[in-house]
């Protein structure tokens, strides 16, 4: 059976703190450990009052420590926000700190809006170079060679292994051109999800990380006891989205028992479109839902997301699809 990680939003809850997101995110990294998912990621989100994982490295130490054997990583790093020079140094830290267990998985997007963007210091056409960018951070953590100026320290070679995520083709491409593992972003843009892989597969060409192509693909996946528990669990994720189409940014909210009064029918459509790898229910539904999406994609790994209010209840959730996992794999 193909690994399960997971990719956590770092969500600021109503009634809670950024502190109390980030010990929630390590204290289910703790638990995803026991449960043998293979990673654990978080996201760089800017001026996102719901959401705690900004300064993403940070983040990334507080989890890693609280854990022993599961990967922890950045699901992902907006490269053009930052310097491959300081994103070499902070990893290259995360690695002497935790060495072995440190992933980064790269994205082109800003993870924020154009007026925040400014506030970053970048600019909105440093997205350009993201393909050089990928190239330049990789010599950075490579050994260093001789004459070499300017090094990463820590950081330099440490080979922490890069990711490339995208939610296009244009992410499949330069995955597949510096042969590197690739993550699609199905759980929030699916509508490229089966030409990205594609795209990835047939263009792929061998490099010292990676002798093969590695598809990582993205899915929300909310699991309870009962299809009609899973269902109301998931109007958390639900409103979100729909707070999203208004312009709102919320903190997460605790479910609610029915989600068509909550949102229009536009607000409706849109985030069934964007929620549209989603699979929510109860185990045998689950089961069902997992395998159909593994066959469909071919996916080497999922990545998947359990939006889910409460933090009991998530880690039931976890549980829940780790043994589907199992009873796929027996």
């Amino acid at each position: 059976m193909i690994p399960f990680s997971i990719l956590d939003l770092v969500r600021i809850p109503q009634g809670g703190t950024a502190r109390v997101a980030l010990d929630q995110a390590r204290d289910l990294a703790r638990h995803a450990e026991t449960l043998d998912f293979r990673r654990f990621w978080v996201a760089e989100h800017h001026n996102m009052p719901g959401i705690a994982s900004a300064a993403t490295s940070v983040a990334i130490s507080h989890i890693a420590a609280g854990t022993e054997r599961i990967r922890v990583g950045a699901g992902g790093i907006m490269l053009p926000n930052h310097s491959p020079l300081v994103i070499a140094e902070q990893f290259g830290t995360l690695d002497a700190l935790h060495p072995g267990r440190i992933d980064l998985g790269l994205g082109r997007a800003p993870g924020t809006d154009q007026t925040t963007l400014r506030a970053l210091r970048r600019t909105p056409n440093s997205a350009d170079r993201f393909p050089q960018d990928v190239l330049e951070l990789q010599a950075f953590l490579a050994p260093a060679q001789t004459g070499q100026t300017i090094q990463a320290i820590p950081g330099a070679g440490s080979e922490v292994p890069l990711w490339i995520l995208g939610s296009s083709t244009f992410g499949a491409q330069v995955a597949a051109k510096f042969g590197l593992p690739y993550a699609f972003a199905s759980h929030f843009a699916p509508t490229a999800l089966d030409t990205a892989l594609s795209v990835y597969r047939a263009n792929f060409e061998a490099s010292a990380q990676q002798a093969k192509p590695h598809a990582m693909v993205g899915v929300n996946i909310i699991a309870a006891d009962t299809d009609a528990h899973a269902r109301r669990l998931a109007t958390t994720q639900q409103m979100s989205f729909a707070d999203l189409f208004r312009g709102a940014r919320n903190l997460s909210r605790p479910p609610i028992d029915d989600i068509e009064t909550y949102w229009s029918p536009a607000e409706k459509m849109q985030a069934n479109n964007m929620l549209a790898c989603s699979i929510v229910g109860g185990p045998d539904t689950v089961r069902a839902g997992i395998q159909a999406f593994i066959a469909r994609t071919q996916a080497d790994e999922l990545m998947i997301v359990s939006d889910v209010f409460d933090p009991e209840a998530r880690k039931r959730s976890y549980a829940l699809i780790a043994q589907a996992r199992d009873a796929l794999n027996a």
